[in-house]
């Protein structure tokens, strides 16, 4: 049976173990906490995050890292992206040219302004940048847990992204291939952000026609950014893109819609963060976006009015009234 290992026990992480486990794999997931990771691996179930949802015998949970990647050949990292630069640090010294090295986390780190891959590879010191591949697209781990049909795309060097296919492809979980890794990070970082907005949108008590502009012209700036980043155009129609998009702006499983609509109730920012068991990625991004477009002249309206109410305390009315009485243009530029 051969061996995978997840860094990071959280809802996804757990997710992509059981889709592995139910493969047959011989699934190893690391949490950082002793206690908690004794805890899942006592129950075979992961209360705090999917609970209800038993493991196989082939799942195990340990935090112990000696030994852990001996003979490994593919290391699947599913941490919060701010601190994914710190976790794979802590593994550099025993990731072999022979591994694959999959990044779940959808962000863009704030510190620096790199993508997940370039933070990956920044850690790894030059070492088999190819081995990176990304795994992104409209996937929440509350339905991949128990087999609900679901697609994603495995980014990187095509021949070992097409390996990430291979091994994720389940009769339940269909993976696509690309080879735009660049523009699969920038969807999956800037979705996180727009679903904030379409959750304030909600919060605030709008319906059905804001959704379907704030998504629309939500994938327009996206695209503005992603090109202005080297990505593909095409990308930002993929799962990646639009249909990441969609989900997180739709879901009642989408931590970053919840973070808008809580914002749109009237709630402050540090309530909300704290009152919440999981990390919603969105809230750094959308710093990090901000100041990237500022930087490259790139026009986000939506993802402005969003960084305004997140970090300058604006007024949700006020910024939705300045979107609307923005000066007319045509729709395609």
């Amino acid at each position: 049976m051969e061996k995978v290992v997840i860094i990071g026990a959280g809802s996804w992480g757990t997710a992509l173990g059981l889709v592995l486990a139910r493969k047959d794999y011989d699934v190893t997931l690391w949490e950082f906490n002793q206690e908690r990771a004794e805890e899942i691996q006592r129950e075979r179930e992961n209360k705090r995050f999917l609970p209800g949802v038993k493991f196989p015998d082939n799942l195990k949970v340990t935090n112990k890292k000696e030994g852990l990647l001996d003979g490994i050949k593919y290391v699947v990292f599913s941490v919060p992206s701010q601190v994914l630069r710190k976790v794979i640090g802590s593994f550099s010294n025993d990731i072999t040219e022979d591994m694959l090295l999959v990044n779940t986390a959808k962000g863009i780190e704030v510190s620096t302004g790199m993508r997940l891959s370039e933070v990956m590879k920044d850690e790894i010191k030059g070492k088999f940048h190819k081995n990176i591949v990304v795994l992104s697209g409209p996937t929440h781990a509350e339905e991949v847990a128990i087999g609900i049909p679901t697609t994603i795309v495995a980014a990187g060097v095509k021949e070992n992204a097409a390996r990430i296919q291979e091994l994720f492809n389940s009769k339940n979980f269909r993976v696509y291939l690309n080879e735009d890794i660049t523009g699969v990070e920038i969807g999956a970082a800037v979705k996180n952000c727009l679903a904030i907005g379409a959750g304030i949108a909600d919060g605030m008590g709008f319906g059905d026609n804001t959704k379907a502009a704030l998504i629309t012209r939500g994938i327009a700036e996206m695209t503005r950014f992603g090109k202005a980043c080297g990505a593909k155009e095409i990308t930002f129609s993929g799962l990646s893109g639009i249909g990441d998009l969609i989900v997180t702006c739709a879901s009642k499983h989408s931590r970053n819609r919840h973070v808008g609509e809580c914002l749109g109730k009237g709630q402050k920012l540090k309530q909300i963060l704290d009152e919440m068991t999981m990390v919603a990625e969105g809230v750094p991004t959308v710093k990090a976006v901000y100041e990237q477009a500022k930087a490259k002249n790139i026009s986000m309206p939506i993802l402005e009015a969003t960084y305004n109410i997140l970090y300058k305390d604006a007024d949700a009315t006020s910024m939705v009234t300045e979107l609307m009485e923005r000066t007319l243009k045509e729709e395609f530029y």
